[in-house]
Order: structure tokens, then sequence, then C-alpha cells
């Protein structure tokens, strides 16, 4: 099914199809970000495309992916949201209740900066905003975070494919170190919160 959305999209991309693939992306149904912004990328730096536009509509779309789950959640509540993840549409969906436990657990330790560091982190990405609903994150910080994370992982995988696309297996090798490089800075950045809060406290 991923196959034939690709062939759809690398034969209709706009940036329009960038905004709705993202927000799909961003929702918790299972597309990944590294199939729709580099190419759109590799395009800018063919003249078919802006780079700046395929960033921007890149990041309005997460945001629109955010806002579905955060409103999801937060009118489901947790008890529907738990029986939500036992049907079958949410196995196909790739989210269980382990998935959903775990975000939850990830937002308790990193409280609202967690929507911008789970931007960054492979399985938490999707599904940061879920937690975000059910606490009833303020609106403003929910935004400005989501906002923040999504548009520096665009610009990483905007830039990816700009320089690297026609160039699949070193594009694939930075992506994998980068994707570590990112996840070590976030856990750095908790530690500083942390170690700040502990500091406060004395």
């Amino acid at each position: 099914m991923i196959a034939q959305v690709v062939d759809w999209y690398m034969t209709h991309m706009n940036y329009w199809t960038i905004t709705i693939l993202m927000a799909i992306e961003s929702s918790f149904i299972p597309f990944p970000s590294e199939i729709v912004i580099p190419p759109a990328a590799y395009k800018a730096a063919n003249g078919e495309l802006n780079i700046y536009l395929v960033v921007l509509f890149g990041t309005i779309g997460a945001l629109i992916g955010a806002l579905f789950n955060y409103y999801f959640a937060k009118f489901l509540g947790q008890p529907l949201l738990l029986k939500f993840a036992d049907t079958r549409l949410a196995r196909m969906m790739l989210v269980d209740r382990t998935a959903i436990h775990k975000s939850e657990e990830y937002f308790r330790k990193h409280g609202k900066t967690s929507t911008l560091i789970g931007r960054f982190i492979p399985g938490i990405r999707q599904l940061i905003s879920l937690p975000a609903g059910l606490a009833n994150m303020n609106m403003k910080d929910f935004l400005i975070y989501t906002a923040i994370g999504s548009g520096a992982w665009n610009i990483i995988l905007a830039l990816m494919g700009y320089f690297l696309y026609s160039q699949k297996d070193l594009l694939n090798e930075y992506y994998t170190d980068i994707s570590i490089g990112l996840l070590a800075v976030g856990l750095l950045y908790v530690a500083y919160l942390v170690y700040n809060g502990f500091k406060k406290r004395k």
C-alpha cells in the first residue's frame, strides 16, 4: 500500500500533496516522512519546487496531523483510547497499548518539551501528541514546540534530499547517523533540564 502511495506521490508531487502526506505521517497512521521530504527537496534542487516552501508545507502538514492526534486523545480520553488500541484498525496502524503507554511515560518524564524532542525519536514522533492531548497541554505551547520540532526535522530531511537524494546509499547512511546524533542531543537536553530542576530545589 505504501509503495502505491509513493508511486502516486512521485507523479503528483506538489505543495498540497506534501502537506497531506506529512499530516498523515504526523498522525498515528504509519507513513515515513523520509519518503515525503527528501524527494521533494531533490526536485527543489532541480528547480521544480522551492526548498523553503517544501519545508514550510511539510511543517504545516505535521502540525495538522499532530493537532488531529491531540484532539483525538483529548475528546476520547485514556480509557476509550486504550480500547481503540485493541482494535484491528489500530493494529493496522501499528498502534497498541504498549506504544501509547510508552508515549505517555515519555511525556510524563519530559513534560511539554517532549513534544519538541519527541519529534526526533522513531516510534515516539507520531504518538507524542496523544499524551499531550490527554494531559490537556496548553495549546500555545503545544503548537510552538511541535512546530519547532517538526520544522527542524523537516529542515534536516530537506537538506539531505537537496544534496544527497541522487546518492541513495549515502543518504541512508547519513539518515541513520543523523537520527542517532539527534537522539543523543535530545537525551543531553533532557539531562540538562533534569539537572537544572534538581539545582533549583536545593
